[in-house]
């Protein structure tokens, strides 16, 4: 007997598994338009939104803020780096320890499974701001693309026909359908040690509370839409240095916030490059990463970008300006 007749037709039930099990979502049968959002499947992304509002209650700390500003940093490292450059376009090579260690990282970030996010991508580059794109802000604008997409059951299920490439390893597909484990794995950690400092550190001024208010919830909202600012901002704000077929767009300030990820024009121009500034003056945080890993031999075989494809296909005046609609 399948997991959906044991629990029976009850739609609310069946949400509520997935807030646990991200594959239960390839089984579910919805009652609500496909692009309709399911509020019930995604109350625990609205939770931790109002509870970053605990820091009214909290206060705060120097603990509890540069330890949220490190987790934004570390974790917005292993989505560029792990997630992106690394789970959808392979821009370098890693060995299988370091590649569950990595995915472990990213999906603490609270954006689903790496196989998941993946996939997505990939589709994304395929029909990119074409009709079929599941996130183009241009075609669905801005509040489409940044969250509403994740919110309906129509891309809740992950496309493995675009990952068949991970689906050998069992722990990445372990991880990809119980991805909730290392947020709350995060989450409670945090806890831990905020109550530790209280009790024997008391002058750090923390708390359990405030650092997971801190430490978790302000620093995943934060990196969440940090990260959706690529699908959405970037498709319509900054320049076009490479006449792609899309909208996308180099944006210094995105770059800035997602260390590196702005560049992206630069990036749909050549996916597979292990950097997205192409020149010394684009920050490119995450490949000078990427780079010292390569140097301590964590990683390896970083996909270069020739000289020539950097130089193809430029406009000739690069173009600020909105992307039409």
């Amino acid at each position: 007997m399948s997991l959906w007749e044991r629990v029976g037709k009850n739609h609310i039930i069946r949400s509520v598994v997935c807030w646990f099990d991200d594959e239960a979502a390839g089984d579910m049968v919805s009652p609500l338009s496909s692009e309709e959002v399911d509020w019930v499947r995604v109350m625990p992304f609205l939770l931790l939104h109002l509870a970053c509002f605990a820091v009214i209650w909290t206060g705060w700390s120097l603990v509890a803020v540069w330890t949220a500003i490190g987790l934004y940093l570390i974790r917005m490292l292993a989505v560029t780096g792990v997630y992106h450059r690394y789970f959808s376009h392979r821009a370098y090579e890693t060995s299988r320890f370091w590649q569950f260690v990595f995915a472990l990282i990213a999906t603490s970030s609270a954006q689903k499974g790496p196989l998941w996010w993946a996939a997505n991508h990939r589709h994304h580059h395929r029909f990119a701001d074409k009709p079929e794109d599941i996130h183009s802000p241009v075609l669905r604008g801005f509040l489409w693309s940044h969250v509403l997409w994740i919110l309906t059951p129509k891309y809740l299920a992950t496309d493995k026909r675009l990952v068949k490439n991970w689906l050998v390893f069992p722990e990445l597909v372990f991880l990809n359908r119980f991805s909730i484990l290392p947020p709350l794995g995060l989450l409670g950690l945090l806890v831990i040690v905020g109550e530790v400092l209280r009790v024997y550190v008391p002058s750090t001024g923390t708390s359990g509370v405030q650092m997971g208010a801190w430490g978790f919830c302000i620093s995943t909202v934060a990196l969440f839409h940090a990260t959706a600012t690529i699908n959405s901002l970037d498709h319509m704000i900054g320049r076009r240095r490479y006449d792609t077929p899309d909208h996308s767009r180099n944006n210094w300030f995105l770059a800035l916030i997602t260390l590196g990820e702005g560049w992206h024009n630069n990036h749909h121009h050549y996916p597979i490059a292990a950097r997205n500034g192409f020149f010394w003056w684009e920050v490119d945080v995450t490949y000078y990463v990427l780079v010292i890993l390569s140097w301590l031999g964590i990683v390896r075989h970083l996909t270069p970008l020739p000289p020539k494809k950097r130089d193809s296909s430029r406009i000739k005046s690069l173009t600020p300006a909105r992307a039409a609609t």
